[in-house]
């Protein structure tokens, strides 16, 4: 079977994600082209397993300081362009299309007419979920960014919803944990305001991951660009992470049972919803500005919860072999009965 897959560029998780369906659909001997957008292919890394993928220009959010801003966004999209992607984009000689809420792939198989899976936690906002910041720009983003004719949600919970388990990969639980060691991961923030909050907490660690790098001029904080390799070196034994409130790092912390401390985008529903998830199911703590004070707090409190998620990817792939019968109730139930959930023992 040939695969066209999009992957939505913007950010890592989504490709992070990708890369785990990507080990997964290559054992299953799938014929898999992938297609990348939303930021220059310069700025992609990592992308070995994605043997002669193509990229696109897309559509991609402005952010700054934190914030969200639709009418940058707006005002730096490419409409001839993006019309231009789709209409050049032939997918016909493919026999199952996937978006991971990537609108090129996603709007070229609408103009086709052909059926698209769209995989990912977007697609989950289709369903009675944990929702908050929502405006009628934000719903009509979700709703019409990268449509998909079937969507397959994944989310931390079900909500006694028709989602999935997070995409990510299941590593074992690590043994050592170094106490004081802290994965701080937030681009869209200046690097030079986060290092200079961060450098009165001298009794730990931060490992500071940014797209653009600074110098760090604190004897507490290493500052390190962007790798897959390093990062998941420093995710592994460090005690906690602070990020933004993306899905999938989220994910992967839950797994290793690491603390989680988030500050959303301003003017992102997704991210001000996925914070209100974490509060609400007792994952993680929230900030919505960076604050010392909820930093220190946090820094001292070892709350952390341990969730053995299953292989979901591989799970995703054998449903694609199968013929993408509709996910019913029991399936649904078979897939969470197999997640564990457990407070990490200090």
């Amino acid at each position: 079977m040939k695969i066209f897959y999009g992957v939505q560029g913007t950010g890592n998780g989504h490709i992070t994600r990708a890369r785990v369906m990507a080990k997964e659909l290559q054992q299953a001997g799938f014929d898999v082209s992938y297609q990348f957008s939303g930021r220059p292919a310069e700025k992609y890394f990592d992308m070995e397993i994605f043997n002669g993928y193509r990229v696109k220009e897309g559509l991609t959010f402005n952010t700054a300081k934190g914030q969200v801003s639709y009418l940058k966004t707006a005002l730096q999209a490419s409409p001839v362009q993006f019309y231009k992607d789709i209409s050049t984009l032939d997918l016909s000689a493919y026999d199952l299309i996937i978006s991971d809420f990537e609108p090129v792939t996603a709007w070229a198989a609408r103009k086709q007419r052909r059926k698209v899976i769209g995989i990912g936690h977007q697609y989950a906002f289709g369903h009675n979920i944990p929702r908050k910041g929502s405006d009628p720009i934000a719903n009509q983003v979700m709703k019409y960014f990268a449509p998909a004719t079937t969507g397959v949600g994944l989310h931390w919970h079900h909500f006694g919803q028709p989602i999935l388990p997070p995409i990510i990969e299941t590593p074992e639980f690590p043994a050592n944990i170094q106490s004081d060691k802290i994965v701080v991961y937030l681009p869209f923030e200046d690097p030079n305001y986060v290092l200079s909050q961060l450098s009165c907490f001298e009794n730990f660690e931060f490992h500071v991951y940014s797209p653009e790098p600074v110098v760090s001029k604190f004897a507490n904080i290493v500052s390190k660009p962007l790798s897959r390799a390093g990062f998941q070196k420093d995710l592994y034994d460090c005690a906690g992470i602070i990020s933004n409130a993306g899905f999938e790092l989220a994910s992967e912390a839950l797994q290793l049972g690491k603390k989680i401390l988030v500050k959303p985008l301003h003017s992102q529903m997704e991210q001000i919803s996925n914070a209100a998830a974490l509060e609400q199911l007792g994952y993680g703590r929230t900030m919505y500005d960076i604050q010392p004070a909820v930093i220190e707090a946090w820094l001292h409190n070892h709350h952390a919860m341990h969730i053995t998620y299953p292989n979901v990817a591989k799970i995703v792939v054998e449903w694609l072999q199968q013929g993408m019968v509709e996910m019913d109730q029991a399936f649904i139930d078979n897939v969470w009965e197999s997640v564990q959930i457990l407070p990490v023992a200090q």
